[in-house]
C-alpha cells in the first residue's frame, strides 16, 4: 500500500507539472467550470472541491475546514494532466482491456468489485437508493441494477450488479470508456472505480 508520503509526493509533482501549463488551457480541457480567476469548481461524487492555481490547492466548497483526501487530490490532478485531445467514444471496456491493467487487476478487484458484491450483492435495493446520492444515473436493462457515473467529465464508468440467489452467487462488473487508459493510469483507474463504491457503502450503513 502506498504511504501518505507517497501521496503527498505524487500530489506535489502533479501540481508542479500543472503550474507549467497555462491555467486556461487546463481548465478548458478538463470539462470543469471556473469558479473565479485561477479556480476550478470540481464536483466529485457527493462533494464539490475548489481547486486553485498556482499550486493547485484544494478546498471543500461547502466547508473550507473539511479535509480533502489526498488520494482524491492526486486523482483529480492526474485527470487535469490528461491528454486534452482524448474524449470518450461511448464504447465500454472491462478493466482488463485497458493497456497495462493486468498488473493492477487484483487491486482493482479488492478496491471495487469485492466490496460492491459484499455490500450490495444481496441488497440491490440498497444500491438503487445509494447510487443516485453519489451521482449515479440508472441504466435500465442491465443486470439487476446498473448505474453510470461521470466522476470526471472525460472518464465515465459503468457499474453493473448481478444479484445472488439460491443457485448463483452475486457478481458485478465496472466498465470504462475504451479511451480511459489514455487519460489515467491503470492504477488511478483502479482507485477511481472503488471511490463511488465506498461512498455508497457509507450511505447504506
Amino acid at each position: 500500500m502506498p504511504r501518505i508520503d507517497d501521496y503527498k509526493a505524487s500530489r506535489d509533482l502533479a501540481a508542479a507539472a500543472l503550474d507549467e501549463r497555462p491555467f486556461d488551457q487546463v481548465a478548458a480541457a478538463s470539462g470543469f467550470a471556473k469558479a473565479g480567476e485561477g479556480v476550478l469548481r470540481v464536483p466529485f461524487l457527493n462533494r464539490v472541491y475548489l481547486v486553485s492555481a498556482p499550486g493547485y490547492t484544494f478546498a471543500d466548497e461547502a466547508d473550507a475546514a473539511k479535509e480533502v483526501p489526498l488520494q482524491e487530490q492526486v486523482l483529480i490532478l492526474h485527470y487535469l494532466m490528461a491528454d486534452p485531445a482524448v474524449s470518450p467514444v461511448g464504447d465500454w471496456a472491462a478493466y482488463r482491456e485497458i493497456p497495462g491493467a493486468t498488473f493492477y487487476f487484483s487491486a482493482f478487484t479488492k478496491r471495487a468489485i469485492d466490496p460492491l458484491i459484499k455490500v450490495f450483492g444481496e441488497n440491490v435495493a440498497g444500491l438503487v437508493r445509494a447510487a443516485p446520492a453519489v451521482g449515479g444515473v440508472l441504466v435500465p436493462g442491465l443486470g439487476d441494477a446498473a448505474f453510470d457515473f461521470a466522476i470526471f467529465p472525460r472518464v465515465p464508468l459503468r457499474m453493473v450488479l448481478y444479484a445472488g440467489d439460491d443457485e448463483f452467487p452475486a457478481g458485478a462488473n465496472i466498465l470504462f470508456d475504451r479511451t480511459a487508459g489514455a487519460l489515467l493510469s491503470p492504477e488511478d483507474l483502479a482507485w477511481l472505480a472503488g471511490m463511488p463504491v465506498y461512498r455508497m457503502m457509507a450511505f447504506a450503513r
